[in-house]
């Protein structure tokens, strides 16, 4: 049997998915996740899978179309660049802008000298901005020799999309206190959430409100020194816990607060090291503005780890089939995302909370190939 490489698999997958614009249409403009769950099912080893998933994931919700260029931004120039930071309609000059740097520089380069940049807004549709370039950095990372054209492209698309959607937060994160991440969860303020309100209705009447909210900015700087990797971890497993016992809205906010710093530790390795703490940081303070943004309280996370023990998890190759088996994006994201993080330090909330989670979401239709 000839082997399919993952670069041959994730080449063709991003030839399959070129054409869709940056977000779906519909009620709400929602983040193109095509070629991040394609290259999650190359990772998982499910590459033959990708075609059948591609053409279900493109026959669930239309696209918007591909943005267009309309203005060159000039990277060398701020008062050129800096202005069109959050503007979606100069996503086409944002890629524009992307696709002829990394035509002319290594990769590696076009990203740290971004990363700072785009950091501040990197709470960006829910941090897709980061999740993208990140599934981008993983593809080109691995390319043997010269990444292709379509994997250079992608990265082009994710920082692109990042900075298009760029939304900063109020107040400056900085490791100055001394509390561990769990002790630090429970200093952010929440307050109860409005009934029938949906995510992004909550998302936009909240995020206004955060800078005036008590404790907000005290939550910001509650968090001890440690080791970025280290803190990453913490970070990961906290929310996992959390995605476990908040069930009051959809799953797929919180999802984020787990599979964004599973993402950054993708970024991590090609930065300089003098970026991986205000890189974490900014993640911290990410995660508590979906914290005071999605729930309404901290009722039940002291118990997270027992409910994880609780929860009835099948065996590793089982889990990757029942999340390729469901198709869902976030589901896969969230399944290899929980993999991932368990495999560097294990713990039961990782699991269980790919195992729940699941179940929370509903399924794709059914696929003539998977």
């Amino acid at each position: 049997m000839v082997s399919v490489s993952y670069g041959d698999v994730m080449a063709d997958a991003l030839d399959r998915l070129d054409d869709l614009g940056y977000e779906r249409a519909g009620k709400a403009d929602l983040a193109n996740h095509g070629p991040m769950g394609a290259e999650v099912l190359a990772v998982l080893g499910h590459g033959a899978a990708i075609p059948g998933w591609v053409r279900a994931y493109r026959d669930l919700l239309p696209h918007h179309e591909r943005s267009a260029r309309r203005d060159d931004l000039d990277p060398t120039d701020e008062s050129s660049w800096r202005p069109a930071l959050g503007a979606i309609d100069r996503a086409g000059d944002w890629e524009y802008l992307f696709e002829r740097e990394l035509a002319q520089e290594p990769w590696r380069d076009v990203l740290v000298r971004w990363w700072p940049r785009l950091l501040p807004g990197l709470l960006s549709r829910l941090t897709h901005g980061l999740i993208r370039t990140a599934h981008a950095v993983r593809g080109v990372a691995a390319a043997e020799g010269v990444p292709g054209p379509q994997q250079l492209t992608e990265l082009a698309r994710g920082l692109a999309y990042w900075a298009a959607r760029f939304t900063p937060l109020p107040g400056s994160p900085r490791f100055d206190g001394r509390l561990a991440v769990a002790a630090a969860v429970a200093t952010v303020p929440r307050a109860p959430i409005e009934p029938g309100l949906s995510a992004g209705e909550l998302l936009q009447g909240r995020l206004r409100r955060l800078d005036g909210q008590p404790g907000y900015h005290d939550a910001l700087t509650a968090l001890r020194a440690e080791q970025a990797q280290a803190l990453l971890s913490d970070l990961t497993a906290q929310f996992a816990g959390l995605c476990l016992v908040h069930t009051d809205l959809s799953p797929v906010p919180l999802i984020h607060a787990v599979t964004a710093p599973a993402a950054m530790r993708l970024v991590l390795p090609y930065l300089p090291a003098e970026l991986h703490e205000p890189s974490v940081a900014t993640m911290w303070q990410t995660e508590a503005a979906l914290l005071m943004v999605f729930t309404g309280d901290d009722r039940g996370e002291g118990e997270a780890h027992a409910r994880a023990w609780a929860v009835d998890v099948p065996g590793h190759e089982e889990l990757i089939h029942q999340a390729v088996e469901h198709g869902d994006e976030h589901v896969l994201k969230f399944t290899e995302a929980c993999l991932r993080e368990h495999a560097l330090r294990p713990d039961p909330r990782y699991l269980a909370a790919a195992t729940v989670v699941r179940d929370r979401i509903a399924r794709y239709p059914a696929r003539a190939t998977i």
